[in-house]
């Protein structure tokens, strides 16, 4: 089928001055929502979705069939957030409790204020952290694909940082039905 098409049926069309692909029913809305940190326990304790029978490694999670989950963390009064070896460490540990490939990680120090801004490109997609230790802040998405989860990085991410609040968005991405 063509590519095409398949946008037409989902009703899926590609704004010619931006570039950026637009799908009318969803323009304005947000699936994220901040979470306290007590909450935090309920969702890190949540079932791994399975994974759907097609080689694409979607996911079938709650009737849904999707390309994955994809969590955006807020990390505020967190510590050591300039410590490059640390972090790196941090993700690795992360990317082994979500069940996931890790294939390289990428880290970069600002040096006028210590800030790193990283990536653990993972088989299954990616975890990016963008810290900010003057602010003691650092905003950091995990999103997989398949039988990875990324829950598991949560408390090993309140563990490492020791934040004092966090704020949790979770957004399935790639929604087919």
């Amino acid at each position: 089928m063509k590519k095409t098409s398949v946008l037409n049926q989902l009703k899926i069309s590609t704004n010619k001055s931006t570039g950026l692909i637009e799908r009318p029913s969803l323009l304005g809305e947000t699936e994220t929502n901040a979470v306290d940190i007590r909450t935090l326990e309920k969702i890190t304790s949540a079932e791994t979705p399975r994974q759907s029978n097609a080689l694409d490694h979607f996911v079938e999670e709650e009737g849904l069939t999707f390309a994955g989950k994809h969590l955006m963390l807020d990390l505020w009064g967190a510590s050591r957030l300039d410590d490059l070896q640390f972090i790196k460490t941090t993700l690795e540990q992360s990317v082994n409790e979500c069940g996931a490939t890790l294939l390289h990680i990428y880290l970069h120090r600002f040096t006028e204020n210590g800030g790193v801004s990283g990536v653990a490109l993972l088989a299954e997609s990616h975890i990016s952290i963008h810290t900010w230790p003057e602010r003691n802040y650092a905003a950091v998405d995990v999103f997989m694909c398949g039988d990875a989860s990324p829950t598991p990085a949560v408390p090993v991410l309140r563990q490492a940082f020791q934040p004092t609040s966090i704020q949790l968005g979770d957004h399935k991405r790639g929604i087919l039905t």
